[in-house]
Parts: structure tokens; sequence; C-alpha cells
């Protein structure tokens, strides 16, 4: 079901779609058993449920955030959000069809794709059990590291303007920020952003993040990763755009990276979007940029990266994706 536009980007009407929060990310895997096992004891999540055909994890108290699916190939399958309190599943559908966008009703939820291709789900509002913070509720399950939640999605893509118009149009997201014309941050509520679009050539799903408490604890993070063979792609940084202490963990595995990061920014609710220069200071404000590695996902990517290649003198063969 791919998405056709027929739009000029325009103001959105908010009554028909809103949308809460991220819901969850879904991954395809090659051997369910392992990745769910890797996925629980290096990152922390809980493992919900396990069937034969899929995995359910979660950092904290959620029903889940990370869905692992058993498939021949791996990679991103898709992300899901959860709609805003008063904006029905049945609302969303309506809208959607409002704007030419093939979608479909499944299971209690709405399924759709983005110009890119990638998986798209519309969870309808599910009130908390419990309201009350992490730190006030008591638990027999949840192990001593584990993130606080799933924060964001950052894809690559060579579509720019048409994600933009299908994130800001079709989902009701709302631009944060821009980094000149290479980048374009997007949030549905005070977190800085909840999906981040880069312009490269290629379209991939680059990363999910998760959020920490603060340094020291991505400090702990960052140690037990690397105790289990795990190398930082990008990082230790600290965005300009978006203010977080961040640091990109390579996922061979699923052909993705995971963020782990602590102080986003918190928007206003009169947030208005701002612009940044592509610079150095933009993407890191102590200075070091990405390896070329860090946008890229063939084999000779990763072993380049691995082996500290570029940092070695070494270019970076071209190609890949």
């Amino acid at each position: 079901m791919p998405y056709r536009s027929r739009l000029v980007t325009r103001t959105l009407d908010v009554t028909m779609i809103s949308l809460r929060r991220i819901h969850h990310v879904c991954l395809r895997v090659e051997d369910l058993a392992r990745a769910a096992s890797r996925w629980s004891i290096q990152f922390g999540l809980t493992i919900r449920e396990q069937r034969a055909d899929r995995a359910y994890l979660s950092c904290d108290y959620e029903p889940y955030s990370l869905e692992l699916v058993q498939a021949p190939a791996p990679g991103a399958d898709h992300t899901a959000y959860e709609l805003a309190r008063g904006c029905s599943i049945e609302q969303a559908a309506e809208h959607l069809t409002g704007l030419g966008i093939e979608h479909r009703l499944d299971r209690g939820a709405v399924r759709l794709r983005d110009p890119d291709g990638h998986g798209i789900e519309l969870l309808a509002f599910t009130a908390d059990d419990d309201p009350r913070p992490a730190i006030a509720r008591s638990t027999s399950t949840l192990p001593a590291f584990h993130p606080r939640k799933l924060g964001h999605v950052n894809s690559l893509t060579g579509n720019l303007s048409g994600l933009i118009e299908f994130y800001c149009n079709a989902l009701g997201m709302r631009v944060t920020d821009r980094l000149g014309a290479e980048g374009i941050w997007l949030h549905v509520n005070a977190d800085h952003h909840t999906v981040a679009l880069i312009d490269k050539a290629t379209p991939h799903f680059h990363h999910l993040a998760f959020e920490l408490t603060d340094w020291g604890e991505l400090r702990v993070a960052l140690d037990h990763l690397a105790q289990h063979g795990r190398w930082l792609a990008w990082g230790p940084v600290r965005h300009g755009v978006g203010r977080n202490l961040s640091a990109y963990v390579r996922i061979p595995e699923e052909e993705c990276f995971v963020e782990l990061f602590c102080d986003m920014e918190q928007l206003s609710p009169d947030h208005e979007p701002r612009d940044w220069p592509d610079d150095a200071h933009s993407s890191n404000t102590w200075g070091i940029l990405p390896p070329r590695s860090y946008f890229r996902f063939d084999p000779a990517a990763v072993q380049a990266e691995r082996d500290g290649l570029e940092a070695r003198g070494n270019p970076l063969p071209a190609g890949g994706s």
C-alpha cells in the first residue's frame, strides 16, 4: 500500500488526527529466540510475551516498545504511533481517506506505508493502568538497568520533501527544527522529536532511540554493551539540535542503530520551528561529526567502522547503502 501524494503541503486540520506518542518499533529478525534474548540482555528490555513467530519487549511498565517478528531477511518492518485521547481509529481512517492515502483497518489498527515504503501503524489511545511515575510503582520483574522509554526513530531518505508532507499532513506531526536543507525533526508532544529525517540518496531506517535517566546511566549502559561486543558508531555526543546527550550503537543483525540518549529538550506549547546551519556545531556541540560509515549499512561500512579504519586514515570505499 504505497503512499501516493496528491497534496500540496497545507495547514493540517488537527481535529481530524492527533498523535499522543510513539508506541513501538517492529523489527524483522532471522532467529527470533536469539534476537529476543539478545535485545533483552543487552538493552535491559523485558520480554512481555514470546510466540512462535514474534516477541514483545518493554522498556518499563508499558505493554511493549519493541516487537520482533520472525522473517527470512532482517530489517525494519514498521513504526507504530498511539492516537491522542479523543481521536478515534475511525477518525484517523476517515482523515487518511480524505487525503487519498491508501490504508486498511486490521485488528484494531490503521495500517499504511510512508512514501519510502516503511510500515506505519496507528493504534487507539489507551489510558495508563497506573498514572503514577515509574519510580512510585513496585515491581518484581523489571531488571536493574532498563531504558525509561522508546523515544523516537530516525530514517534516511532520498525524498525528504515527500516524507515531510506525509508525516505532517497525514499523521499530524509538527516541525521542530530544520538543519539546512539536509534534515528535519518532527514532534507530537513536548519531546523535541518523535521522528527525524535525514536527506540521503538511499532510503533506510536508521535508528530507534531509548531514553535513559542521565549521563551516569548512559555510561553504565555503554560499559554493559561493550562487554557484549557492541561498539559505538558515533558518540558520546551533545547534539545542538535536540540538546540530547547521545551515543549510537551499531546493530548489524537488524541493519540499524540504537541511540541511547538523555536530557532531551522539552518544547514549550507555543514552540516555533527553528532553522539551524548545517555545520558541526548543530550536530554535535562537542565538535566531532560522525564517520561516513554511520550513514551506511553495507558489510564494508560495518567492517570499516568496527576496525576504526576511517579514524586510522583509511577512506571508506564508495558504494553501499
